[in-house]
């Protein structure tokens, strides 16, 4: 009986370890809808580098229906969804050089993936992040928050 609940113990630690390790890779979808699959993400400042893997299930092509994901502080969005209709779609409609752009991906239409990988360098923790689609009238409802955890 000691020798299970040895068992048991350890298995029960192990799990927790497992899950509170930090999560530095996401995958996001979404559709011919205005909508993240995530509302938010929790990145841990001991990531070194933190991938947002982003796929499109719709069917509805870029031009029409594309979406990307930008991270921003939450302070800039507003001005980089705006600023970012005119760089137009060959530019992800994200303002190019603009140093207020954290990462981002490209656009992408029904049934394509894309993905980007940034450095946490640059993160602060207790800094408010957003992430959200820059296509023209998609930043509204399609955003979530981003946290960065010591």
């Amino acid at each position: 009986m000691k020798s299970f609940l040895k068992v048991v113990v350890f298995m029960g630690l192990s799990t927790g370890a497992s899950l509170s390790q930090a999560a530095c890779s996401f995958d996001v979808e979404v559709g011919d809808y205005l909508k993240f699959s995530a509302a938010d993400m929790t990145v841990e400042k001991s990531c070194e580098s933190i991938t947002v893997n982003l796929t499109h299930s719709g069917k509805l092509p870029a031009k029409i229906m594309g979406h990307n994901w930008v991270l921003a502080k939450s302070s800039d969005v507003q001005v980089l969804a705006t600023q970012g209709m005119s760089a137009g779609l060959a530019a992800s409609y994200v303002p190019v050089g603009d140093d207020r752009v954290v990462a981002y991906t490209s656009v992408i239409g029904g049934g394509e993936t894309t993905n980007v990988s940034f450095s946490t360098d640059g993160l602060t923790s207790g800094e408010s992040y957003m992430f959200f689609c820059s296509f023209p009238g998609h930043s509204y409802s399609m955003r979530g928050t981003f946290n960065v955890n010591p």
